[in-house]
């Protein structure tokens, strides 16, 4: 606390230097917590003894270690929000490396310009938001997310790094998923930091899903692409998204989810339940869910809405749910934490999804080529 505070007064001060260079507020950089090196079993016991949020953040920490106990569950994982930014990235990569979740649902921000901008070798920076100017951050051409700044000249960078990455496709429509991957593709031989979630994933088979692809520096990135390539281009399928998530949910059986945040990633991967009852599958609601959230539900918003509200409409069974009312950089390490801890992941395998859904693909194109044959 006392270290935040002098960080604040020393950012302050700058803003009243002559001249302030992009190296005055560009200095301090943001550390990706590491669960390894905490234990957070007795912390855990110890709150499931309290009340209130501490009970909760307790009994979403135990649901989690028993989606991953439960070798019939496949884990999927929803982020929406900075969390990247802020320093939750590694919890991500260890749980992908120990094979603690199976897929991924995520917002573009996190995956394109903070995991994948990451991985090209920048870094995001303590900031402040507290008697800052930020039209002189954006005469610098800083970036601030609250309390955290980002260098817009590398955040370009990264935008180009995507336009090359649409460039080299094959003109035709794509999941999220199949760009993602293509993406871990280009960090295997470009990448400078190897602590990345799209790396990794694209190693382990763990499938990661953008809904919303184009709200991020990919949209710049297949923005130019298009523009420049009007007659043949890539482009994103949403509705293949859909479907391939959906097919993860047939092929998986039992699901848990985990939620930090809500938004389309919530709402996209709550979804699927339904989605395969419509194509004539008869499959159980989502097993566990756990969701951390700051937002109000008395709101009505799908960002705040109970997970015994999602029972009603059949997406989430109820018995191992739990609301958690919490800030994802406060909750995430200690629930995420707490599994690893325990160790039930141990005896987990990995499933691979990625694989599955593109020898469906293959298989899909191989017959519409006999067919045009």
């Amino acid at each position: 606390m006392i270290q935040a505070v002098k960080t604040a007064i020393h950012i302050t001060r700058r803003i009243h230097m002559a001249k302030p260079k992009k190296s005055d507020f560009l200095k301090d950089t943001i550390k990706h917590i590491d669960i390894k090196k905490h234990n957070f079993v007795k912390l855990v016991e110890d709150m499931n003894d309290m009340a209130f949020s501490s009970r909760d953040l307790a009994r979403a920490a135990m649901i989690y270690d028993k989606m991953l106990a439960d070798k019939k569950t496949s884990v999927i994982l929803c982020l929406a929000g900075s969390l990247f930014s802020a320093g939750l990235k590694k919890v991500v990569v260890d749980m992908i490396n120990n094979n603690m979740v199976d897929a991924i649902v995520s917002t573009g921000a996190n995956i394109v310009d903070q995991d994948f901008f990451e991985a090209l070798g920048f870094k995001h920076y303590k900031g402040t938001p507290y008697n800052i100017d930020d039209n002189i951050l954006r005469d610098l051409h800083i970036d601030r997310i609250y309390d955290t700044f980002i260098d817009e000249d590398e955040l370009r960078i990264c935008d180009d790094a995507m336009t090359d990455i649409a460039n080299s496709l094959e003109p035709r429509p794509y999941s999220s998923r199949e760009i993602v991957a293509e993406m871990g593709r280009y960090l295997v031989k470009k990448a400078k930091n190897r602590d990345s979630v799209v790396l990794s994933a694209y190693l382990k088979g763990v499938p990661i899903f953008v809904p919303a692809f184009s709200d991020c520096s990919a949209g710049f990135g297949f923005v130019h692409h298009q523009w420049n390539n009007p007659q043949k281009h890539a482009s994103i399928d949403s509705a293949k998204d859909f479907l391939e998530l959906t097919k993860i949910k047939i092929k998986a059986g039992e699901t848990g989810i985990i939620m930090m945040g809500g938004g389309v990633p919530k709402n996209f991967t709550q979804d699927i339940v339904v989605a395969a009852e419509v194509l004539g599958f008869d499959v159980s609601m989502h097993k566990y869910a756990i969701q951390v959230t700051v937002a109000d539900v008395r709101d009505g918003a799908l960002s705040s809405s109970t997970l015994k509200e999602a029972s009603s409409w059949g997406k989430v069974d109820q018995g191992f749910e739990q609301m958690v009312y919490s800030e994802a950089t406060l909750a995430m390490p200690i629930i995420v934490g707490y599994g690893y801890n325990k160790g039930s992941w141990k005896t987990r395998k990995a499933r691979n999804y990625s694989a599955m859904l593109d020898a469906e693909n293959a298989k899909i194109e191989k017959a519409a080529c006999k067919c045009c044959a």
